[in-house]
């Protein structure tokens, strides 16, 4: 079933947009106005898409844009799904599908998420070498699709190092710090308690947000190279002792909104 619809949009694609670009980008929240940057040549929302989920969260405006942005062509999703929205995992990895079918290379997945490590703090950039998706429902659950890929799919490398090694070269050139860390999984959409924070630290996490692993995994079974960056937004719960809002979570992601455009142009100029 997914792959049918899969097939379908990725046609329609084809046929509307034009020649397919290399790399996809997925904006996280409060990360939207990335979009503003693209020298847009073709932009379909979300709910034009038949069979395509539609943005339910604030920030997350729910288009799909074809364009160039240092000089190489890129898609772009303004805004996401998550499994805490109600979509299934089939649902919330669709695009990746898409993107497989549309033989897209390289996936740069982005995101909003709270500071774990107490190193960090709110407007840190953080390139993602790892994830704890543990408490992930399975995006693979079910029998395999084999024109995805295969069953048992390694995850040994989900994000590339190749990219991590572009990003940093990216980073240094314009003078931006980029942290490294490992990023968890956990389901939402309410944040996590402190006590659930020191059990995630102690298990080796740096930061922590609701989306990202399903997509990665799923980009990575199907032949994708994935690189993923974390914006931090907030501090986890007890680190700071402070509460957490979602209105946090967007004034911090528009704030660092021109330090994170200057990396990841600088990023797909070097793919």
């Amino acid at each position: 079933m997914q792959y049918e619809t899969a097939r379908k949009i990725s046609e329609r694609l084809k046929r509307e947009a034009g020649e397919m670009p290399d790399t996809a980008i997925i904006l996280g929240s409060g990360l939207g106005r990335f979009a503003a940057e693209i020298q847009q040549e073709y932009a379909v929302n979300y709910s034009e898409i038949e069979g395509f989920p539609v943005s339910t969260v604030a920030g997350h405006a729910g288009r799909l844009i074809f364009g160039s942005i240092a000089g190489k062509r890129i898609i772009a999703m303004q805004g996401r799904f998550h499994l805490y929205e109600g979509y299934t995992p089939e649902e919330v990895t669709l695009p990746e599908r898409v993107f497989q079918l549309l033989k897209v290379k390289n996936l740069i997945v982005t995101n909003a998420a709270g500071g774990v490590n107490p190193d960090f703090k709110p407007g840190d950039l953080v390139m993602i070498s790892d994830h704890i998706g543990l408490f992930c429902p399975s995006v693979l659950w079910g029998k395999n699709e084999e024109r995805f890929g295969e069953r048992f799919p390694s995850m040994s490398e989900v994000y590339s190092k190749s990219l991590q090694d572009i990003a940093l070269a990216a980073a240094c050139n314009e003078k931006i710090e980029l942290k490294r860390g490992v990023y968890c999984y956990c389901k939402g959409p309410m944040y996590e308690t402190p006590s659930e924070v020191r059990m995630l630290s102690a298990l080796g996490a740096d930061c922590v947000g609701m989306s990202t692993v399903p997509e990665a995994i799923a980009a990575v079974h199907g032949g994708m190279s994935v690189l993923g960056i974390s914006c931090i937004t907030n501090m986890a719960a007890g680190i700071s002792g402070e509460p957490i809002s979602h209105s946090e979570v967007m004034e911090t992601g528009a704030a660092v909104g021109e330090k994170f455009s200057r990396l990841i142009k600088a990023i797909v100029a070097r793919l």
